[in-house]
């Protein structure tokens, strides 16, 4: 899946998908317009669908059984990687893509893209620079940046304020909000969305292991003026 084995036709494909919704089209959105493309299922489980295929991202105990058309696996962590919930979530042409080794399923590393119909997939670093320890540049982690529907989707995965950010441009940046495997600090969290250039940041990463709800207040008032902040319902 890297960048450089791209067939041209998947080049023109990834170009055509890319351009990003107009500021003034997401300017009004909230709760309820974010959620019909977009459900929260906890931690950093999230279900996308943006054009015309179904996608998941570290699906970890969700409630639903369905064929998704891709799963996108940000690293091997517990919270993040299910090999049952990939199972419930699978049919026979779900493409599952994954942010480490696994000889089940396609392994994928920063810098890879490519595109499944009218969706490009571009994968981009996750790591922390201070608690190295838990998810170490050198594992090659992920986040990946989705792009379908005019709409390009951040989700940064297991990951602290990292340099590669400023080089993301995004409508939807999705950001972990808990503090001691992930971000430094809330304030952390609020600049990463200003440097990936998000139009709405939508805090996840929290109410479960670490992270309150205090947290996604504290990230909206940071926000404020400068993103819209929306926190999405935990779907259960």
């Amino acid at each position: 899946m890297s960048k450089r084995f791209l067939a041209l036709s998947s080049i023109l494909a990834l170009a055509a998908v890319r351009a990003p919704a107009q500021a003034g089209e997401l300017g009004s959105w909230g709760r309820a317009e974010l959620s019909r493309i977009i459900q929260w299922y906890g931690q950093s489980s999230l279900r996308i669908e943006v054009g015309g295929k179904v996608i998941w991202l570290d699906p970890v105990k969700v409630p639903v059984s369905e064929a998704a058309d891709l799963i996108l696996i940000t690293h091997d962590h517990g919270d993040h990687y299910s090999p049952a919930d990939i199972k419930k979530l699978s049919g026979p042409s779900t493409i599952v893509l994954a942010g480490f080794d696994s000889p089940s399923l396609s392994r994928v590393r920063p810098g890879d893209e490519n595109a499944f119909g009218d969706v490009a997939i571009e994968v981009v670093p996750a790591y922390n620079l201070v608690k190295t320890q838990f998810h170490p540049k050198s594992a090659l982690y992920c986040g990946f940046v989705i792009t379908g529907s005019g709409l390009r989707i951040y989700v940064s995965g297991d990951t602290e304020r990292i340099p590669e950010m400023k080089a993301i441009d995004c409508d939807i940046a999705f950001l972990p909000l808990g503090q001691t495997y992930t971000m430094g600090s809330v304030a952390e969290a609020a600049q990463a969305a200003m440097d990936v250039k998000a139009k709405i940041a939508v805090p996840i990463h929290f109410g479960l292991y670490e992270g309150t709800e205090a947290d996604a207040e504290e990230f909206a008032r940071l926000l404020e003026g400068k993103a819209r902040v929306v926190e999405l319902e935990r779907r259960k």
